[in-house]
Parts: C-alpha cells; sequence; structure tokens
C-alpha cells in the first residue's frame, strides 16, 4: 500500500471523525434546548359511569310558625337557628283575654246544665200528671220540648267551651317538628294580630333528611332504564353520591325515591328527586347539590389525570407526545371523576397513548419535547 493512498485514509477518517462529532454537538446542542415534559400512559379499570347534575337541596318538611290569637308578645323560648324539638314551646303570647273566655264558656256550660236538669225533671212531672189527667197533652209536649232545647244548649255549650280551649292553648306556640327554626319575625313585646289571619313569627325546617331534585335529559333516562336490568348498576341508584361547592367533613349518598311520570315537552328532560340522610347537621335547605347520577358500567374504561386536561373553545383536549418525541393537539370528550384526581375519557386517546402531566402551559402542538415517564 503506498504511501499517499494511506494519507486519503486518515485525511478521509478525520473528515468523517469530525463530521460525526459536529453531529454529535449538534444535536446534544439540540437537546439541551428541547423543554423536558413529564408523559403518562392511562389508566385501565373497571368503573361505573356517572353523569353529573346540578340540583338543590330541600328540607325534608317546612312550615311557618304563627299566632292564631290576638296578643302582646311575651316571651321567645329560644335561640335562632338552634334545632328545636317537637312540642317545645317557642313563644307565649298574652292569655288573659282568652283564659276569660274560657271561664265564661265554663259557665255557660253550667247553666245550660242546670237548665237541662230542670227540664228533665219537669218533663218526667209532666208525664205522670198526663197519666192521671191533671195536665194536656200540649203540655207535656212543651216539657219535652223545653228539655231538648235545653240539652242542645248544652252542646252548644260544650263546643264553645272546646273553641275557648283552643284558642287559649294557641296562646303557647310550639314547635309542629322537631328541626331547626329562623328567627322571630317580630319582639317580644309587640301586640300581635292573629285571629283575623294567621300572623308568620318563624319558620322551621326538618332538615334531618333533605330532598334533592334535579333534572336530566330524557335521552340519559333511557340509559339508566336500560342499566337497572344490570343489578349491580341497580343497586347504585340507593347510593347516588353528592357532591357541593366546598368540600364538607363528611361524604354523602342519597337514594333515588322519585322519577316524575312526565317529560317537559319544551325542555326534554326529567325532574327526579333523592332523599339523603342530615346525621351531622352539616347539610342545609337550599344548598347547591352535584348528583353523580350512575348509568352504566366500563370494564375498561380510560382514565388520565383530570390535572391534565385543558379547555378551550373547542372543548377539552390532551397534549400527546407522538413516537417522533412531538407534542399533538388531541381533542377529547370526557366522563366523570374517578377517585378524586382520574379522568374518564370516552373518546380521542388509546389506552397506549402518552400525554402530557407537567409543563401544561409551555408545551405547543407539534414541539419536540424529552419525556419523562411518570406513573
Amino acid at each position: 500500500m503506498n504511501n499517499s493512498y494511506l494519507s486519503g485514509l486518515i485525511i478521509a477518517g478525520i473528515a468523517l471523525g469530525g463530521a460525526t462529532s459536529c453531529s454529535n454537538k449538534k444535536q446534544a446542542k439540540e437537546e439541551e434546548g428541547m423543554l423536558t415534559v413529564d408523559v403518562a400512559l392511562p389508566v385501565t379499570d373497571s368503573i361505573t359511569l356517572y353523569k353529573s347534575y346540578p340540583g338543590y337541596a330541600g328540607a325534608n318538611a317546612s312550615a311557618d310558625v304563627v299566632a292564631r290569637v290576638n296578643g302582646q308578645l311575651l316571651s321567645k323560648n329560644y335561640d335562632s337557628g338552634s334545632l328545636v324539638k317537637k312540642g317545645a314551646v317557642l313563644f307565649t303570647i298574652e292569655p288573659t283575654k282568652y283564659n276569660d273566655a274560657v271561664r265564661q264558656a265554663q259557665a255557660a256550660l253550667a247553666t245550660a246544665e242546670s237548665e237541662y236538669d230542670y227540664a228533665s225533671k219537669q218533663a218526667q212531672a209532666m208525664k205522670k200528671a198526663f197519666e192521671s189527667d191533671a195536665v194536656s197533652r200540649m203540655e207535656v209536649i212543651q216539657a219535652e220540648s223545653n228539655m231538648q232545647q235545653a240539652e242542645a244548649a248544652i252542646k252548644n255549650a260544650r263546643a264553645e267551651l272546646s273553641t275557648a280551649n283552643v284558642n287559649l292553648g294557641y296562646c303557647t306556640v310550639r314547635a309542629p317538628f322537631t328541626g331547626h327554626i329562623t328567627s322571630s319575625t317580630v319582639d317580644v313585646g309587640n301586640y300581635i294580630n292573629g285571629e283575623g289571619s294567621p300572623f308568620t313569627l318563624a319558620r322551621i325546617y326538618d332538615d334531618s333528611s333533605l330532598v334533592v331534585a334535579f333534572a336530566i335529559e330524557d335521552s340519559q333516562y333511557e340509559r339508566m332504564m336500560g342499566s337497572k336490568s344490570n343489578p349491580d348498576v341497580a343497586a347504585l341508584y340507593h347510593k347516588v353520591p353528592l357532591e357541593f361547592e366546598e368540600k364538607l367533613p363528611h361524604e354523602y349518598t342519597a337514594d333515588l325515591f322519585y322519577t316524575s311520570p312526565t317529560i317537559d315537552k319544551k325542555t326534554g328532560t326529567l325532574n327526579l328527586k333523592v332523599t339523603v340522610d342530615n346525621p351531622y347537621g352539616e347539610l342545609r335547605d337550599g344548598m347547591y347539590v352535584t348528583v353523580n347520577l350512575p348509568y352504566d358500567t366500563d370494564s375498561a374504561a380510560i382514565l388520565v389525570k383530570d390535572a391534565s386536561i385543558g379547555t378551550d373553545q373547542l372543548g377539552k383536549y390532551l397534549y400527546v407526545v407522538n413516537d417522533s418525541d412531538k407534542v399533538v393537539y388531541t381533542p377529547v370528550e370526557v366522563g366523570g371523576v374517578y377517585h378524586d384526581s382520574l379522568r374518564v375519557v370516552t373518546k380521542g386517546i388509546s389506552r397506549d397513548s402518552r400525554y402530557v402531566t407537567s409543563a401544561m402551559l409551555k408545551v405547543r402542538d407539534g414541539m419536540q419535547v424529552k419525556t419523562v415517564m411518570t406513573k
């Protein structure tokens, strides 16, 4: 091998090595400038599918606490907003007028009973006198009529006494059932005029359990009816999960107990109601509630981290990294939240899709990135 040939090989090798070195440096420099992002694969799991609906909670029962008599309000016997027991005395109203009415009714009854006793004895005496022809038949009839009138007077006096006792009872206003009660609408010392029309003093709410009313689409109702053939799903309608605007110390589930017999033709919706127990007293009438209604099961649901899903004018999306490590903007359709942090994806990605879980505000569609796989 001559010297010129060897020299050529050496020069070519140096040039190739230099080119490779430059290429490696260029690649390293490009990689050094690339954004590093965390990616994850979707989780697959067997889950129950839910759809969320807005609703409002209402007390199991509520009623106005009213005054039905006239008089000065003497006392208010509870703390505003407190829980009062059924039959507890809430207010007292001046009873003087109604005590007098009771005494008058008692006296009228005693008079009526006395007159009946006299009329009864007189009628018996007239009958005996008639047997000996001492009196006429008309006198006997008159005596019997007097006795009947006296008997009717007793019944009338008893009715008046009953009314007087009822009115006297109204002077003491009691709780119709156990519940939380509002502030009084009037201060102690004011004159109440409740005879003509009941005067509202406060309102009481039985919130030992609450009813949540909401509406679903007619199409969702059809899906729900289809799922009831699945005993696992049907059982969940007695444990419907509820969510609130602010997380409460305890979790709540409700029992679906009412489905409207008709669909609103204007809105295409159906009214439903669930009832929820309130053992800790955390729930209140009028609270906004999110009802997570079960409608189906999915044995291989695709789940991603809820925080990785973005929202724009087109809807929900994920940033997916393809095999070339380029970011791809991917529209998705989503379902409910699962285990607080995962979201069901019903359309848009597969179980093998790598989606971005970090640097969400820095990545862009088509960007070249370096990836770090996370769980």
